[in-house]
């Protein structure tokens, strides 16, 4: 079924599975409990109308002792073939991370679109693998 564009802005709430797939973290010299990583991540994002979408990332971040900015790229993937990419800033404290989203372009449904987000992490058992509540303020021509 081809993708329909709609016009104007919709709320697209979600829950979002990641897992690193390519992650390097590089500790620091000399700054005890310091370290950068950046690498590939991976996600499975489950819409609260249903709609699934996978997540591929770009991530980075400067930690001390677990805390500190994150920033990164995302782009978003469903079934239809329509895309949302977004660049995300934010911060890990106290091991929950929580963030915002700027949508730098969309493909399909989701052509030229613009908008804001965020996201921060929820309470999940997972080994290796994070749980997060998200949503995207969509807004299209």
């Amino acid at each position: 079924m081809p993708a329909t564009a709609l016009a104007g802005e919709q709320v697209l709430e979600f829950k979002l599975v990641t897992k690193p797939m390519d992650l390097k973290v590089t500790e620091v010299a000399n700054v005890e409990g310091q370290a950068v990583m950046s690498g590939k991540m991976f996600g499975v994002a489950f819409f609260k109308d249903g709609r699934v979408a996978v997540k591929d990332f770009v991530h980075s971040a400067d930690l001390l002792k677990g805390s500190g900015p994150i920033y990164g790229y995302s782009t978003y993937t469903f079934d239809d073939g329509s895309s949302i990419s977004a660049r995300y800033t934010g911060a890990i404290k106290d091991g929950r991370a929580k963030g915002e989203y700027t949508i730098l372009s969309g493909t399909g449904a989701y052509a030229n679109a613009t908008g804001t987000g965020g996201f921060e992490s929820a309470q999940a058992g997972f080994k290796g693998a994070g749980l997060y509540d998200g949503r995207f303020i969509v807004k299209t021509p």
